[in-house]
């Protein structure tokens, strides 16, 4: 099997309404799809974003950057092709968009993989489960009222959801406590809160408002401090029973073992995109599982199921249902669990003609 072409298509999806989080304001959702056609007929698919659709352009010239590395080659040759990728991207770096680009490729080649074994990719990679505990993460947004909070919540569970994520980020510890109990007042102790700083703290406003709210029984506290601060995390880690989780920020699993050496996290939050694929997440479960430290997978939630799928130390993914529109087939949940999918591949395919309605030229 051959790649012949390398089709790309820009898309903006817009969301049902603005939301924010301590750092971002979100709209829309920016698209780079990518398409690996074959002389065999298959087509091996994936995408990687911008929020926004903010530098959407330069994210898809850094793919289109790489297409001479994919074009004319056996899709089943992902990890030369990838390590073919990573030596030309000397030059440029191995973060930023150079790694979005090639997570794209990546995924895209083992969706073809997949698809010319007929198996889904959790079954190709060794599957340890049929289903894998996730948590709703979109909603409970700082820029919504109490109210509001309660009621989604409450909209989260009728949904089937047994987790959920709260973001917090206020300007006094007073008012992120006050969302935070009203929220467990509302769901009762049996469904998992999670809580997100989104990297919006110092260290001792974190260690204060941890203390206030570990009352609360949550399961974890996501990013206090800024990413990069890694002895900062590992003090607020140190002051708190309250797992502490973060990682999504980082780079590959070069980015994952300074967390882990720096003793920053419980739970590790590789991403996708910034991973660099399915090839370097399954790297990164394994160098994780080293360090005896579970890892919940950073939205991307369609295309993580495989890392969940084959992953004993992977505890969890985010559902986080902004991809949901540009894909035929939907997630399946019930009870607090999403089932893995059994179809070839990733096991998700591109709506056409949603694509053609979020094309951006």
């Amino acid at each position: 099997m051959k790649i012949t072409r390398f089709k790309t298509t820009l898309v903006d999806v817009p969301l049902e309404k603005p939301i924010a989080t301590a750092i971002h304001q979100m709209k829309s959702v920016g698209y780079v799809l990518l398409e690996l056609e074959t002389d065999q007929g298959l087509v091996g698919e994936s995408c990687v974003f911008t929020l926004n659709a903010v530098r959407l352009k330069a994210l898809h010239e850094m793919l289109l950057g790489f297409a001479h590395q994919v074009e004319g080659r056996d899709p089943h040759f992902v990890a030369g092709i990838g390590q073919d990728i990573w030596d030309e991207m000397n030059a440029i770096g191995h973060k930023g968009f150079s790694i979005a680009a090639l997570s794209a490729i990546d995924v895209a080649c083992w969706d073809l993989v997949g698809k010319a074994a007929g198996l889904p990719l959790h079954k190709v990679f060794g599957a340890c489960r049929e289903q894998v505990k996730t948590y709703a993460s979109g909603g409970l947004w700082l820029s919504q009222p109490i109210d509001s909070l309660v009621n989604e919540a409450a909209d989260f569970i009728a949904a089937g959801f047994r987790a959920m994520k709260i973001r917090l980020g206020k300007a006094t510890i007073g008012e992120d406590v006050a969302r935070v109990r009203a929220l467990r007042d509302a769901i009762g102790p049996d469904i998992e809160l999670l809580a997100d700083a989104n990297q919006s703290l110092t260290v001792k406003h974190a260690i204060r408002l941890g203390r206030e709210i570990e009352q609360f029984n949550l399961g974890w506290f996501e990013e206090p401090v800024v990413y990069h601060n890694l002895r900062g995390c590992a003090e607020v880690r140190s002051a708190l029973d309250t797992p502490i989780a973060a990682g999504e920020t980082e780079y590959t699993r070069y980015g994952m073992r300074d967390i882990l050496e720096a003793g920053a996290v419980d739970v590790l939050m590789p991403d996708l995109q910034r991973a660099g694929g399915l090839s370097e997440m399954r790297r990164i479960a394994t160098l994780a599982s080293c360090y005896e430290i579970p890892i919940s997978t950073h939205i991307f939630t369609e295309y993580s199921l495989s890392i969940a799928g084959s992953e004993a130390n992977c505890i969890s993914v985010e559902h986080m249902p902004w991809n949901a529109p540009l894909f035929n087939e939907p997630m399946e949940l019930e009870d607090g669990m999403i089932a893995l999918p059994e179809r070839p591949g990733t096991g998700f395919s591109f709506d056409k003609t949603a694509v053609t309605r979020f094309s951006v030229g």
